[in-house]
């Protein structure tokens, strides 16, 4: 969702001749600036703070606005955008669409609102704002750059590109098309072309700024003879598992490397051959002679849907840590029930979380099958859901005892199927040759591909597709079902 930036306006007092004022006349007045002149002038500092994230401040002043002028299209609008951006999503809504009706040919409304209307699941009006916008400014990249983002969540890829395309004719630099082509390059497959356009994704301005402060050059992919090869861990926890593949071919072109990344994922990331250290403060790095992002080895690779490395499984449970959990596990579930872990929600603070994460009580039709025990491998703010369970299998929460992904992988060692929303440990039960039983959402991420219930990526995973954007049901319930008809072994 793009900021609002008000038309400037001009606010400025006449000058007074004082030495021409006749003894007899009355004292000049003060002049009075009437209520509705302080709009403009709020509406501006308002938009400021909304810039500057300063999302109270925006509201304090929109509120003094919109008690001078209630109907005011552009108070009306920003204060819907900043009530988005507070999580106050039906808010929003009423307040972005009040200010269309007032001002119905404005192009920026529509642009925004149909943004709003996809993260709530109202597909076919954002879709309408998004026409509506490049109708009333075909001129503007960032309308045909909304819309293309519309139809990619609908799955009309070919659309989304061309929107894409057009943006990108009227401004060849901006990032969030060029990701966008990427994205849906590669969910459906073309990954030479979505590759080179996800180079674009460090560009984006909500991209943080991970790649090392340095004039050393990004590597290229050819040999680096002696010099140190820097890779850094540059995205999500998934992103890193999914992508820690590539070091072994990084190895036969790099005889030195080290990799930045967090202490949370360093278990596995020391487990690939070759890594000679690790450290997560650029201030502990080595000297190095180039850098590399961790997600820009695939398109170094040359990587194809037919060439994907998938030397499975790359990634071991640590053996000590692993008797220990299957010791615990033994005393907390029932002898003879399947073990089946479960994850019902990514981190709160990812993009499109939204999208991809649903709640425990998604998962009924699991709790509902006898001999079966229900393994919580759930962490951040999801876990409170716990408390409200009243489900037929036994529950158990390990999600609070789970200090690092070797404990994870420890627990996935000892347990039958992992069933899980799109979020890290999906990751590692595949990397691990793990069974693994993925809930995608209608739109997934690119990695999942569309249309097929496998994934080259990780040969043990199993795919469970949405038909219809939001609804959970089916997914879920059709998983019940195969674990109905496997109740002896889910691999």
């Amino acid at each position: 969702m793009t900021s609002i930036s008000p038309p400037p306006v001009a606010i400025g007092m006449a000058g007074q001749d004082e030495g021409r004022r006749s003894p007899d006349m009355p004292p000049p007045r003060t002049p009075q600036i009437s209520p509705s002149a302080r709009v403009p002038e709020l509406l501006s500092l308002a938009a400021a703070h909304e810039q500057a994230g300063q999302l109270n401040d925006a509201e304090e002043a929109l509120t003094q606005a919109l008690a001078l002028a209630p109907q005011h299209p552009g108070v009306l609008h920003l204060l819907g955008v900043v009530r988005f951006k507070q999580g106050q999503i039906e808010h929003a809504v009423r307040l972005m669409e009040r200010s269309i009706t007032v001002s119905p040919e404005t192009a920026l409304y529509h642009r925004n609102i149909c943004e709003v209307y996809r993260t709530i699941g109202r597909s076919d009006d954002a879709l309408a704002a998004g026409r509506k916008a490049v109708a009333l400014s075909p001129g503007d990249p960032h309308c045909h750059h909304n819309l293309g983002v519309i139809h990619y969540h609908r799955l009309e890829l070919d659309d989304a590109i061309s929107c894409a395309e057009r943006a990108l004719a009227l401004d060849p630099g901006l990032a969030g098309a060029h990701f966008g082509i990427a994205e849906a390059s590669l969910l459906r497959g073309d990954f030479r072309r979505g590759w080179e356009e996800y180079e674009w994704r460090f560009r984006l301005v909500t991209a943080p700024k991970l790649m090392p402060p340095t004039d050393r050059p990004q590597w290229d992919g050819t040999p680096l003879g002696k010099g140190k090869l820097l890779l850094v861990a540059d995205q999500g926890y998934g992103d890193v598992i999914q992508f820690a593949r590539y070091i072994p071919w990084v190895v036969t072109r790099c005889s030195e490397i080290a990799v930045a990344c967090s202490s949370e994922i360093r278990d596995v990331i020391t487990q690939q051959s070759g890594v000679g250290m690790t450290f997560d403060h650029w201030q502990s790095g080595p000297d190095f002679s180039a850098y590399c992002p961790l997600s820009g080895l695939p398109r170094l690779c040359g990587t194809t849907l037919e060439t994907i490395p998938a030397p499975i499984p790359y990634l071991h449970a640590d053996r000590q840590k692993a008797a220990v959990w299957s010791e615990r596990l033994s005393g907390l579930v029932p002898a003879g029930y399947r073990r089946v872990g479960i994850a019902w929600a990514g981190r709160p603070g990812h993009v499109n979380d939204h999208n991809r994460s649903t709640t425990l009580s998604a998962f009924a039709p699991l709790a509902e099958l006898s001999g079966l025990a229900l393994i919580s491998l759930q962490k951040a703010p999801g876990q409170a859901q716990i408390g409200t369970y009243w489900g037929r299998a036994p529950l158990v929460n390990l999600g609070a005892e789970i200090v690092d992904f070797g404990d994870t992988m420890a627990i996935l060692d000892s347990l039958d199927v992992l069933v899980t929303v799109d979020t890290a440990v999906a990751h590692l039960a595949g990397a691990m040759g793990k069974p693994v039983w993925l809930m995608l959402p209608f739109a997934p991420d690119w990695r999942w591909l569309l249309d097929r219930a496998d994934s080259p990526w990780y040969p043990t995973a199993r795919l469970f597709r949405q038909t219809v954007a939001g609804q959970w049901g089916p997914v879920t319930a059709a998983m019940a079902r195969e674990l109905a008809d496997a109740p002896t072994a889910c691999h």
